[in-house]
């Protein structure tokens, strides 16, 4: 489980394919967040939880399966690409944003970054199949960063930037056209499953709208 409050951002030092996936090879700069980083440790590389297969001083290996490849743009990173980069939460950790599992639901596209004074609005669009999840105000994770929507239209939402996660992130490189992963707050997909919003919800779940309206929701 993640945050989404990024500790650092590597760099691709190796792609190379492996039996229809990929092997990654990321280098790392912050030596104290990423200190006694062991094999079989999880870590979220761009929002997606990936597991530490090899690793020394200063970087480590992921092994990125066809799965992974199909939901995510980790297909689409090069020798050089920045990324974002979190290690599994501790139970003694400050929880800063929310819980992310770094289970991502889909490749994104950003339609639009506008400069508003000191803060930037990024406009996302999404697919209609997740409507049910996203709420104006609610949490977002968008590469790995954990996001607050701003606004929220017809299949597209925004977020604002502050100063210090667009310094300190890969989304100060976003633009118009830009491919992002999203991970919808895991709250709202069991809100929308107990909801029915799932086929097999109705029948799995004694908790329906009307049940809500009678115990005053």
């Amino acid at each position: 489980m993640f945050t989404g409050i990024i500790k650092d951002v590597g760099r691709v030092r190796g792609v190379a394919k492996r039996q229809g996936g990929l092997r990654l090879s990321v280098q790392y700069g912050n030596s104290d967040a990423f200190s006694n980083l062991a094999i079989d440790e999880s870590v979220s590389i761009n929002g997606a939880c990936q597991t530490v297969v090899a690793c020394g001083d200063g970087w480590f290996d992921v092994d990125t399966v066809e799965e992974t490849l199909a939901k995510t743009t980790l297909g689409l990173l090069q020798h050089g690409s920045l990324v974002n980069l979190e290690r599994a939460v501790r139970p003694l950790d400050r929880l800063g944003g929310h819980f992310v599992l770094g289970h991502v639901d889909c490749a994104a596209t950003v339609l639009e970054v506008k400069e508003l004074g000191s803060s930037r609005e990024i406009w996302v669009s999404f697919s209609d199949d997740f409507t049910p999840l996203l709420v104006s105000a609610g949490s977002i994770t968008i590469d790995g960063v954990s996001l607050t929507v701003a606004k929220l239209e017809v299949c597209r939402f925004a977020v604002a930037i502050i100063p210090f996660t667009f310094a300190h992130t890969t989304i100060n490189s976003l633009k118009a056209q830009s491919r992002v992963n999203l991970e919808f707050d895991i709250l709202g997909k069991y809100v929308a499953r107990q909801l029915g919003r799932c086929p097999s919800a109705e029948s799995m779940s004694k908790v329906t709208e009307t049940w809500l309206q009678q115990h005053g929701f």
